[in-house]
């Protein structure tokens, strides 16, 4: 600050006659320079002017205006110091913030916790953790898109409460007595404890083909979409550079529909590989599929734009190894580089392995004790509206702990240990969806990984196309997708097609999405969609179970097209009859 003659001037003009500081105060100074000062700039400059008019008959015009010219500059430097010490504060109080977060990380708290950092992990995470970093790093290479920080999944930062962890604790108390309820019922039964676990056997055979299966799969996916984006990345500067688009376009989406899209189901459907096996080749044949989608949808504008550019000296095509590394990444948007861990957590990532696996055997004993026992007796029944409706709501509870442990196990176990392994510091792979009061939040927040990619490469890219015309038909064609890839999902894993998961996708799904919307605020609308979301994973599981058991009880010897496509379980109990 100026602490001249001037400066002293200013200073005692900010000043109040009754009460003067005793040190100079900068906030005060800066404060009073825009409010107080003025009316005892405007008396003053009044009394000049009539002493000036009084003796000399003019105005000193200049002089005044060099006055204001000289007030404003000194403003201007107070301006520019107090600006640059509150940068300093900002940058020191970022840099404590993080030194204080790498001391809670170290410390012998829950295995949610990383494990103390040295001076050169914490200047190395201060690094990655600059905004020039991210700003280079992490931003989407063209346009508006999704933003990858460093974060924690939600999940761990609850279960460091005490009350939430307790509700943890609560299911595997629960886990405890199926366990117990199983041992005892096979005591009664056999006389002797049987530890069983042939549903488990049987939902995942076949594993060494699967498991080559997957091989295949990576493996072409890793080398045919990057050779093809290099290729054609050359040739964006040739004499026919549109010709060369179009031709490498259409091999590129006859490999996603040939060598990725049907190879691998005509292999599960050959082979008769069994639900658990089927859904691993499957949801991983879906899962890369999007992945080299993102590969080429996010590296295509970069290419045109260095064709554009005559000067650049080569094409801006990734490297093998930051495609290689998108592969394994739990995130299906592509990008060069994601924000970094220093570390890698090994007891954590041993800690969701187990949880993943803990989960499996919870869904084991949900089937066992709560589901089996009711669809055997119940698919030989008549089918009508009485049994069906005592079906869904016997179907509630198995249903929603169906739900949990499918969304605990994938998405928070699964996506977070290959994250740590990764070290790919980015974790929002869900975000608080049991707090939706609607169902279009609840879809945003229920999967974000798959969301991600409905949103940047369907729904922002139809908008794109249409110039932002058909904002409904976009919603429309997302739904769609959604629900055709479910659907296409479970008619291969199961066996059936049965489409109960579309008819709720596009019938109810878009309703509530309009009348659940936004707007609907409070706990009220909390409890409809929870009560909503019940009784959807009551209907889906009942009606699946029914004809899963129908498909078991009454094959059909030489099905037609149609009664392929007919329930069975609309008429099993009449074959039965006979």
């Amino acid at each position: 600050m100026e602490r001249g003659e001037d400066g002293g001037v200013l200073r005692s003009r900010c000043r109040s006659p009754e009460t003067p500081p005793t040190s100079p105060d900068p906030d005060r100074s800066f404060s009073s320079l825009d409010g107080d000062s003025k009316p005892e700039q405007q008396q003053q400059q009044q009394g000049n002017g009539v002493s000036h008019a009084t003796s000399n008959g003019i105005i000193e015009v200049e002089h005044v205006i060099s006055k204001k010219l000289q007030l404003k500059k000194k403003a201007e430097h107070l301006k520019s110091d107090l600006m640059h010490q509150l940068d300093g504060h900002v940058n020191d109080f970022m840099d404590s913030l993080m030194e204080e977060s790498s001391s809670l990380e170290s410390a012998p708290l829950p295995a949610s916790f990383s494990p103390p950092l040295s001076d050169k992990e914490r200047s190395k995470l201060r690094c990655l953790c600059s905004p020039s970093t991210l700003q280079r790093y992490f931003r989407p290479p063209h346009g508006e898109g999704k933003q990858f920080i460093s974060r924690r999944s939600l999940l761990d930062e609850l279960f460091e409460v005490n009350h939430i962890r307790t509700i943890y604790h609560m299911f595997i108390a629960l886990l405890i007595l199926f366990i117990l309820s199983t041992l005892v019922v096979d005591f009664i039964d056999e006389g002797r404890l049987v530890l069983h676990f042939e549903l488990l056997v049987y939902a995942f055979g076949q594993l060494p083909l699967v498991v080559c299966t997957w091989i295949c799969m990576f493996l072409s996916v890793l080398l045919v979409p990057y050779s093809l984006f290099h290729l054609w990345a050359q040739t964006q500067r040739g004499s026919h550079p549109q010709f060369c688009s179009f031709l490498f376009g259409s091999v590129f989406l006859l490999f996603q529909a040939l060598a990725v899209g049907f190879l691998p189901t005509f292999v599960v459907l050959t082979n008769s590989f069994p639900p658990a096996s089927c859904f691993i080749v499957i949801l991983e044949q879906v899962r890369l599929m999007m992945k080299a989608h993102s590969f080429v949808r996010e590296n295509v504008p970069r290419v045109l734009s260095w064709a554009k550019e005559k000067h650049s000296p080569g094409p801006v095509v990734p490297q093998v190894s930051q495609y290689l590394y998108f592969l394994f990444a739990p995130t299906l948007i592509y990008r060069d580089k994601y924000p970094r861990n220093p570390v890698i957590r090994w007891s954590y990532v041993a800690s969701k392995f187990l949880q993943v696996l803990g989960c499996l055997f919870y869904a084991y004993y949900v089937f066992v004790r709560l589901c089996i026992p009711q669809f055997r007796s119940s698919s030989r029944q008549l089918f009508d509206l009485r049994a069906m409706v005592l079906c869904v709501f016997n179907s509630i509870l198995p249903g929603v702990l169906v739900l949990f442990l499918g969304f605990f196990a994938f998405l928070h176990c699964w996506l977070n240990a290959f994250a740590e392994m990764l070290c790919f510091a980015d974790r929002m792979f869900y975000k608080d969806w049991w707090n939706s009061t609607s169902f279009a939040n609840y879809y945003r927040t229920w999967n974000v990984v798959v969301h991600d990619w409905l949103y940047y490469y369907v729904y922002r890219d139809i908008l794109w196309m249409s110039q932002k015309r058909f904002r409904p038909a976009a919603m429309l064609f997302v739904f769609t997708v959604s629900a055709v890839v479910h659907e296409y999902i479970l008619a291969i894993c199961f066996g059936f097609f049965y489409p109960v998961l579309f008819c709720l996708f596009m019938c109810f799904g878009m309703m509530f999405n309009f009348i659940l919307h936004d707007r609907r605020k409070g706990p009220v609308w909390n409890v409809v969609m929870w009560t909503c979301l019940f009784l959807g994973q009551g209907v889906i599981l009942c009606l699946y179970s029914q004809e899963w058991h129908a498909q078991q009880y009454c094959p059909l010897t030489e099905p037609s097209f149609l009664e392929l496509l007919k329930p069975r379980s609309w008429s099993c109990h009449r074959d039965a009859g006979l």
